[in-house]
């Protein structure tokens, strides 16, 4: 059975460690360009600069650009999102969603979710695109209908995320997408020593994605990590 690698596990290298940190540089260099390759207009622009304010993190124009993408690519018409922050993400999703769809999002926050209400209407999107549910999670994914989404996306209390996977698995259509955000807790999942619990849980969530029959995952490495998965029609 194949498991996730430890970070204790031994790589031989294939090139001198002088060109390892070439090539790392320009990895580097390639994230960075993923990022400003994205033009942002000024509603997007507007919710990042009310998210730092609230010291609340947000999902980079590269992630961004993601999201929009994905939910273009399953033609998505009902989309839950797990932390609404200040709209940075919703904003993303919703112009890669159909005309008609609708983003349900659910935030502990109302004050948060206020902002991001200003930052969809300054977008251009009708109050009707948005369903605002305050309140934890797990509390209200339960609410929610069996089958009835074609993405869900999870950007909220890391150490919930196998969690919002099982709620997800529920939630989604065969063929639907379940996404995580920050996935690699800027380098703690794959670093050496001693972690925190919140990166342990990470990496038990990326070794049941990875082995879950019922997903077809894949690892995206656009701002701090996007981990999808498409739920299969049946499982492998």
């Amino acid at each position: 059975m194949s498991r996730f690698p430890s970070p204790t596990d031994t790589v031989t290298p294939r090139q001198p460690r002088e060109q390892e940190r070439v090539i790392t540089a320009n990895r580097q260099t390639s994230w960075a360009f993923s990022d400003a390759f994205v033009a942002e207009d000024e509603a997007l622009l507007w919710a990042r600069d009310r998210a730092r304010e609230a010291g609340l993190r947000s999902v980079s124009p590269g992630a961004g650009a993601a999201l929009g993408l994905l939910a273009a690519t399953v033609d998505a018409k009902a989309v839950a999102e797990i932390g609404t922050g200040c709209g940075v993400s919703g904003i993303h999703l919703l112009h890669g969603m159909r005309p008609d769809g609708v983003l349900t999002t659910v935030d502990q926050e109302p004050e948060h979710q206020q902002f991001a209400r200003h930052a969809f209407r300054a977008a251009g999107f009708a109050s009707n695109r948005a369903r605002f549910i305050p309140g934890r999670a797990l509390d209200v994914l339960p609410r929610l209908a069996d089958a009835g989404y074609d993405l869900v996306f999870c950007d909220g209390d890391r150490m919930e995320f196998l969690d919002y996977l099982a709620e997800s698995l529920r939630l989604l259509r065969p063929g639907g997408l379940v996404v995580f955000e920050g996935v690699f807790a800027h380098g703690r999942t794959i670093g050496s020593g001693p972690q925190p619990t919140e990166v342990l849980r990470l990496r038990e969530l990326l070794r049941t994605v990875r082995e879950s029959p019922e997903l077809l995952p894949s690892l995206l490495p656009v701002g701090d990590g996007l981990l999808c998965a498409v739920k299969r029609s049946t499982p492998a």
